[in-house]
């Protein structure tokens, strides 16, 4: 019996997608005028308390650099100040107990180049460890079924690899009551959304509907339609892919929705894991939020500097 090879793909933009994964590494940095000037933040809130000595571009910058380089909060303090005497640069750099406290508190935003075009999203979640407490009681006493962790939901754009939606959860969410929060997150027109089965559920093709977009989500092995072809009513999204299913079968009816470029997803779990570590170092849950998204953020970047174009060879 002849064992079946994989099939190998080569790459269009070699030369260029080669200096894009150099220039992750590069140590350059630029501060433009407007951020030297905002960075001590003079200005005063009106509220009561101390005013910010840092403004937000300050803490972010600081989080974005401690994610990328894998930093605790002191080391990453320590490694800020160099870089401004190296660049000669008269700013004060926020100290770490300020950074594990406004950190928390950060809006960020994922930095996206849309094209203009509806999108195809393409949908998945994983799980972040969390390292503390939770990891301390585990070497004293073992693992039980209280082990905690935090669950990371992505929206992908299908054509760009860039993550589009990101919502931070505990682990008691399930992937079908979060994703109305990703599509909501999305401001442009979407074409489709893909996703596992996690998502066969009402309120989502429900969320899918109301932003007229088509849902690819393969119902389970076990489906039943939900609303009989005679009743007087609209058919439903769901049981439209159902019959099709049922008539040309799951592998062709994968093939004719695109379904498989939801795989897009899994690399961008991949990648994030991969680049930044499976697990989050804070402690309090709007702090490990924070350090997921700012991951998602910064990988947005690299995706920018290139991705590769392949193709599959004949």
């Amino acid at each position: 019996m002849k064992q079946k090879k994989n099939a190998k793909y080569h790459l269009r933009n070699w030369t260029e997608y080669n200096e894009s994964l150099v220039n992750r590494g590069s140590l350059t940095f630029w501060f433009s005028e407007d951020v030297i000037t905002a960075w001590n933040n003079q200005a005063r809130s009106g509220k009561r308390g101390r005013p910010k000595n840092y403004d937000e571009t300050a803490i972010l910058t600081m989080a974005t650099l401690q994610e990328i380089f894998h930093q605790p909060l002191r080391q990453a303090e320590g490694f800020l100040r160099s870089i401004f005497e190296l660049m000669k640069l008269d700013l004060r750099v926020p100290d770490y107990s300020t950074l594990c406290r406004r950190r928390a508190a950060l809006e960020i935003e994922l930095p996206t180049r849309h094209r203009g075009e509806p999108l195809h999203l393409v949908i998945d979640s994983t799980g972040m460890k969390v390292f503390g407490e939770g990891e301390w009681k585990v070497r004293q006493h073992g693992y039980t079924y209280r082990r905690t962790w935090r669950k990371l939901h992505l929206g992908v754009d299908e054509s760009s690899g860039e993550i589009v939606a990101a919502v931070v959860t505990t682990n008691d969410y399930s992937d079908g009551q979060v994703l109305p929060e990703l599509l909501d997150q999305v401001t442009v027109q979407i074409d489709q959304v893909s996703g596992d089965g996690a998502y066969d559920k009402r309120n989502c093709y429900r969320a899918i509907k109301e932003r007229l977009a088509k849902a690819a989500i393969p119902p389970r092995r076990n489906a039943k339609i939900w609303r009989h072809g005679n009743a007087n009513k609209d058919r439903l999204a769901r049981d439209q892919n159902l019959r099709r299913i049922r008539k040309v079968g799951r592998a062709a009816w994968k093939k004719e929705t695109g379904y498989h470029r939801r795989s897009l997803a899994e690399t961008a779990v991949f990648r994030i894991k991969s680049i930044f570590g499976r697990q989050v170092s804070a402690r309090s849950f709007n702090g490990q939020a924070a350090q997921l998204l700012i991951r998602c953020a910064a990988l947005n970047r690299m995706t920018q500097l290139g991705m590769p174009d392949s193709y599959k060879a004949a």
